[in-house]
């Protein structure tokens, strides 16, 4: 067999990066957005519509903004959204700081009807979203898939961050919060600098009121009893996926991005041309 020209290697690897941007551009397309917009630009890849589930102190906290960077989706943690309610003082935040300080969850409708209107009106959560805290049950998971299909969406991932309760209570009874930003620390594990100041600002950081010992207890037993049939719920539609949350952030990260399919490196022309042995 003769050997190929190298003009002819030019050739094919020319028709091939034509083909996968045609390809993206009709994905794009598929995807809802305008094909070739500069907000298009900015996204990586599709969008992204996940849930993140996991007890309190499983990391949802840690892992949610990487992903909210990486995708350019909107982070709605609902747990921070009632706090910033509690702080406000508004009727639905002394409301929710009773049964939080309780170790209960809200009603349904109080988090149905608050992120109905955060998909709705965050500007943000167009290209995508991230839910941290919700659904936490199945009449929320069932009101959010009946949302989305309003919209001619569907959710992508349902992904559960799994640990042991007795190590949860040895991470969230030492737990620092710096309020501004959501930083987190830990007095044992992951100190700051400084003695309950922020490494960045070296503002105050706090301890939640909830961040106890018979208070988590409470809270893990409500989490167990409630959202177990959305995990249910979940592995039914195919979307649902465990991952180990004892380990180090770094792992739970690759992790996710395993996931979402980032493992398999990229979808454009390097993997393609490697395939047909034309990578450059």
């Amino acid at each position: 067999m003769a050997p190929i020209k190298d003009e002819t290697v030019d050739s094919l690897r020319d028709l091939v990066h034509k083909l996968e941007s045609r390809v993206q551009q009709l994905e794009s397309r598929l995807e809802g957005s305008d094909g070739g917009s500069g907000q298009q630009a900015k996204r990586h890849g599709p969008s992204m519509r996940m849930i993140l589930m996991g007890p309190p102190g499983a990391g949802k906290g840690t892992q949610a903004p990487k992903i909210k960077e990486k995708y350019c989706a909107c982070h709605l943690a609902t747990g921070d959204m009632l706090r910033s309610q509690v702080a406000k003082k508004t009727a639905l935040g002394r409301e929710a700081k009773k049964i939080m300080d309780q170790g209960g969850l809200v009603s349904d409708q109080i988090m149905i009807n608050m992120i109905k209107s955060e998909l709705e009106n965050n500007k943000e959560c167009k290209d995508g979203f991230i839910l941290d805290g919700f659904p936490r049950t199945v009449a929320q998971a069932e009101r959010l898939d009946d949302m989305l299909q309003a919209k001619q969406q569907r959710l992508k991932h349902a992904v559960e961050l799994q640990i042991d309760d007795g190590l949860l209570v040895a991470r969230i009874t030492g737990r620092l919060i710096h309020p501004a930003s959501g930083r987190s620390y830990h007095k044992i594990f992951n100190p700051p600098r400084e003695s309950m100041k922020d490494d960045i600002t070296g503002e105050p950081l706090i301890q939640r009121t909830d961040d106890n010992a018979e208070t988590l207890k409470k809270r893990l037993s409500t989490y167990h009893e409630q959202t177990s049939p959305v995990v249910a719920y979940y592995q039914k539609t195919g979307i649902w996926k465990p991952i180990d949350a004892s380990q180090e952030p770094g792992q739970v990260w690759k992790s996710l991005l395993g996931v979402f399919g980032e493992d398999k490196g990229p979808s454009t022309s390097g993997g393609l041309l490697s395939r047909i042995g034309l990578r450059s």
